[in-house]
């Protein structure tokens, strides 16, 4: 087990793979946090070097191959932002040599590779996290206070019919995961219907019932809009959060709340209190389970089955 480090000292933490979620969403957060020692690593190094300078990483602190970032020794954390496909081995690489890690969902496209990596955390002892920042979104904290016995969550988009496992997985487990965040209850019915033509999948709608609750997830991949629209509803009121960043509540007449002026995209979108989660786990030696993230790759496979056995 690696060594917690002293309070007033700097923790290594490693970002891996730096494509468009971790440039938009994840170095803007962890660069600005203190104490932090950060390393850098992707293949590509005209990247590395362009977000190197511009993030005043020291140079030796970049990397191009994941066996020479861990030689080095002493890495705390890291967060895995590279392709889905290699999430697999490089988590396992993290974990086995005792680093804690934070990944971007999915895990894996399948749920064989996702639980691969579950099973290796816990033996390991080590943490895994897995990027389900909504979970953490202050628009969709707020919604958990409100009655829910009905939700219905829609995440749309345009032009983007995609394959089953692709689209449930990259983008659908988000809404898979923020609804069995906010059920009241046990899920005892799962229901799917869907649409594809050649292949690709145009619209989906997955219902998850318990009791006295029903949750129903829209995705329309053909919808002309891209958008993300919460509704919770119960005991005769309603709350509708839009876009992450709008609040409406309705009780007669309905009062809306916008994001601040000053209130950061990482911050209403949850990425930065889930870093900042999970860096206080690391710093206080306190290990995160990804055993409830693996429940929601569980659902995702079985939608998949459902979609492509109709």
């Amino acid at each position: 087990m690696s060594p917690t480090p002293a309070p007033d000292a700097l923790l290594p933490v490693a970002v891996i793979g730096l494509g468009d979620i971790a440039q938009k969403a994840y170095l803007p957060v962890l660069t600005a946090l203190p104490g932090l020692d950060l390393r850098l690593m992707t293949r590509d190094r005209g990247k590395l070097d362009r977000l190197g300078d511009g993030y005043r990483i020291d140079p030796e602190h970049r990397f191009t191959d994941l066996d020479e970032l861990i030689g080095k020794g002493g890495l705390r954390a890291a967060f895995v932002h590279a392709a889905t496909d290699q999430h697999v081995p490089i988590v396992e690489a993290l974990l086995t040599a005792g680093i804690d890690v934070y990944v971007d969902k999915p895990l894996d496209h399948t749920l064989r590779g996702a639980r691969r990596l579950v099973d290796l955390a816990d033996r390991t002892g080590r943490s895994l996290m897995v990027g389900f920042n909504r979970r953490h979104a202050p628009g969709y904290v707020q919604a958990k206070e409100r009655p829910r016995d009905l939700i219905v969550l829609q995440k749309n988009r345009e032009g983007l019919a995609e394959a089953p496992r692709t689209l449930v997985y990259d983008d659908f487990i988000h809404v898979v995961d923020t609804l069995r965040f906010l059920v009241p209850g046990e899920i005892e019915h799962v229901d799917v219907r869907s649409r594809s033509r050649a292949g690709l999948t145009e619209h989906l709608v997955l219902t998850l019932a318990g009791d006295g609750f029903t949750a129903l997830g829209i995705m329309n991949r053909v919808s002309g809009s891209t958008e993300e629209v919460l509704q919770v509803s119960g005991g005769d009121s309603k709350r509708e959060v839009v876009n992450l960043a709008e609040v409406i509540d309705h009780r007669g007449q309905p009062t809306i709340r916008r994001r601040g002026d000053w209130v950061s995209v990482a911050r209403q979108r949850g990425i930065e209190q889930v870093v900042v989660g999970f860096l206080d786990a690391v710093r206080a030696g306190r290990t995160l389970s990804a055993s409830d993230a693996l429940r929601t790759h569980e659902l995702c496979e079985l939608i998949v089955e459902r979609i492509e056995s109709a």
